[in-house]
């Protein structure tokens, strides 16, 4: 899936090369199409490590982040990231006091991972020994860890042995500085994680949504959520030097936010927040050696964002546009419903076969003129209503037993709810407005039970609005 999402952002580039002389080549700067090539192409060695690198950054925040962002620990993230920079500074004023090189990541990396678990460790002391919430926790530790990091970085700087020049590298990353052995590390760190979670992957799953009945099984909850932790600590330090310790959070909750929008299964949502966190790292890194001044870690969460955006409007099973289109249609026949209920009912006052007039029908639910004329347009479409010489609205054959069906349902429903759920007579048809629309058949069969005693088996029982009589002083 990494690969498929390096292919598709590479296709998108190569697509914009092959159309650029049509769109009039002057308009492109210059050296861009030879630029392109070699990006492509993979010819340079930054390039193939930079790519490598930060796909494999994606592919381990992407599949890690899934189940922080079930477990609701987003913020975390952010906290942890932040608290990794009084390590960093440490390390640096260490080694160099030590006589050692400052700057080495072999020192800056453990000072990071050690203040970030330390980190962690003040959140869940203070939520568990305090009345503080945890959102004020995260506050407080974020706070107080990036600014001690902050003084710490500009008592190194006066430091007269050593330079801490490059350690704002960490604030907001620096890829190109990328070497094989950083690559190396990461790919190791990715394993473990996919591994990780692979091979717990029931367990995690149990963990995020019902914490308390996996601690009744008697599964280790508490050390589940520690290496949950480990594992985001490990993505957050090896992140640090790709897209910085500010950033590194979009590595982790924008691919598996997006991914949530796709799909209701947590073994597909792994593999899609993997694969967008891959994707974006590899587009984002195509992209920032393209063009010049581009800076690779903001332009890999620029790319993460934008698959947000495309999964918040497109996504398959939670995207605005799908649940857009459900509810238009949910409407268009809750307002097919209440014309057939209507027309029903009129031919319950007037006769079988009986029409009513326009007027009646506007009357009867307070529609337009123009709104009646298109709900009329629909059921004539689909041959449930017919006009008659005076423009009067009827029934046909197929439309009765569509209406018989939900005025059935209806009044099942509104007899539920006055014996079950002490709602008055009079009330009663609009509350049970909000639901006919939607009840199942396992409901509506339910529905029969449970009101089987007082209507026996009538295919359309008579409206309890008409059988109640309120009693005197009782509710109206």
């Amino acid at each position: 899936m990494k690969r498929s999402g390096l292919i598709a952002g590479l296709t998108l580039l190569t697509a914009l090369a092959i159309a650029a002389p049509a769109l009039g080549a002057a308009a492109l700067p210059p050296g861009l199409l030879e630029r392109l090539e070699r990006v492509v192409s993979l010819r340079d060695y930054n390039t193939r490590i930079v790519i490598a690198g930060v796909s494999l950054l994606g592919l381990a925040a992407g599949a890690v982040g899934t189940f922080l962002l079930l477990r609701k620990r987003s913020l975390t993230a952010d906290a942890l990231s932040h608290a990794t920079l009084p390590g960093i500074a440490l390390a640096f004023i260490l080694a160099t006091a030590m006589g050692g090189e400052g700057q080495s990541l072999a020192w800056l990396l453990p000072g990071a991972f050690v203040t970030g678990v330390a980190g962690v460790g003040v959140i869940l002391l203070i939520r568990h020994t305090t009345r503080i919430k945890e959102d004020a926790a995260l506050g407080i530790v974020l706070s107080v860890f990036f600014g001690a990091g902050a003084a710490l970085v500009k008592l190194a700087e006066q430091m007269p042995k050593g330079s801490a020049a490059g350690l704002d590298r960490f604030i907001l990353g620096r890829a190109a500085s990328m070497i094989a052995a950083d690559v190396l590390a990461i790919a190791v760190i990715a394993v473990i994680v996919l591994l990780v979670c692979t091979l717990l992957f029931k367990e995690l799953r149990l963990l995020c949504f019902d914490q308390a009945f996996a601690a009744s099984q008697g599964w280790p909850v508490v050390l589940l959520d520690a290496l949950l932790m480990g594992m985001v600590v490990a993505v957050t330090v090896t992140g640090l030097q790709s897209v910085g310790l500010v950033l590194v959070v979009a590595m982790l909750i924008t691919p598996a936010a997006a991914a949530r929008f796709w799909t209701d299964r947590l073994a597909s949502m792994f593999g899609l927040s993997a694969a967008f966190g891959a994707a974006g790292g590899a587009v984002g890194a195509v992209l920032s050696a393209l063009f010049d001044g581009l800076p690779t870690g903001p332009i890999i969460v620029l790319v993460c964002s934008a698959f947000f955006a495309l999964s918040l409007v497109f996504g398959a099973k939670r995207g605005l546009l799908l649940r857009t289109v459900r509810h238009l249609g949910l409407q268009r026949r809750v307002a097919e419903q209440h014309l057939l209920r209507a027309l029903w009912e009129a031919e319950e006052e007037q006769g079988p076969q009986s029409t009513a007039t326009a007027a009646r029908l506007q009357a009867h639910r307070s529609w337009s003129a123009l709104a009646l004329r298109r709900q009329i347009t629909r059921l004539r479409r689909r041959a449930w209503v017919r006009l008659d010489a005076q423009g009067g609205v009827g029934l046909t054959a197929a439309g009765r037993v569509e209406a018989q069906r939900v005025v059935r349902n209806h009044r099942l429903w509104e007899m539920y709810l006055i014996a079950h759920a002490d709602i008055a007579p009079t009330h009663v048809d609009r509350d049970a407005d909000r639901i006919e629309h939607v009840l199942a058949p396992e409901m509506v069969e339910r529905l029969e039970r449970l009101v089987a005693a007082q209507e026996g088996s009538a295919a359309v029982p008579a409206s309890p609005h008409e059988l109640a009589t309120p009693a005197p002083g009782g509710r109206s």
